[in-house]
């Protein structure tokens, strides 16, 4: 019998943590996803968008 070698895990564009990918939530900014533990600590946004959210000038 074959085995059968499927993950159900993603990796967590915050953090970078493989978690189940039925256990997290997209990037507010881009829709990647963000593991529930990162969820619960606040984290809303990947690296990527954090970074490019840094590097804009705040709207008044």
């Amino acid at each position: 019998m074959a085995e059968n070698h499927e993950k159900d895990v993603m990796t967590c564009r915050a953090c970078g943590r493989e978690e189940r990918a039925s256990e997290g939530y997209p990037c507010a900014s881009c829709g990647t996803f963000i593991c529930l533990i990162c969820t619960f600590r606040g984290v809303t946004l990947c690296k990527s968008c954090e970074q490019a959210a840094g590097a804009r000038p705040a709207q008044p």
